[in-house]
């Protein structure tokens, strides 16, 4: 069952990995940062050495996003941020597992402080 981990965050200014420009991640002792860190590469390594882990990418600072929106019938493009929101999407990966309750066992290990992941099956072409 394939599932993407879309992570969204607010660092200011704008990095990765996102625990180090986020208020709430850096107002954590370092020790617990460190945790959460070893944690999220422990969790990475057990993916790629179960062949779980399919691709994931960082992204850039979404001041740098183009939006396309479709007005009078043509797309009309506009510079980003693509969206009114403090919140903006900042990297994905994709997996490949056994059952919904892995994706979920996985997922756990991807959220920190100042953080919103969201788990979300990938659907087959045609549904």
């Amino acid at each position: 069952m394939k599932y993407v981990i879309l992570i969204h965050a607010n660092p200011q200014p704008w990095g990765h990995p996102t625990g180090d420009f986020i208020a709430e991640n850096l107002a954590l002792p370092e020790e617990v940062r460190d945790q959460l860190m070893t944690s999220f590469v422990e969790t990475l390594t057990e993916l790629e050495r179960n062949g779980e882990l399919l691709h994931g990418e960082a992204l850039g600072d979404p001041a740098s996003a183009t939006l396309y929106r479709w007005v009078d019938g043509v797309p009309v493009e506009s510079s980003g941020p693509y969206s009114e929101t403090k919140e903006h999407f900042a990297g994905f990966f994709l997996i490949d597992v056994e059952s919904p309750e892995r994706a979920q066992e996985v997922v756990a290990s991807f959220s920190g402080p100042g953080e919103t992941v969201e788990l979300r099956p990938v659907m087959s072409p045609g549904g």
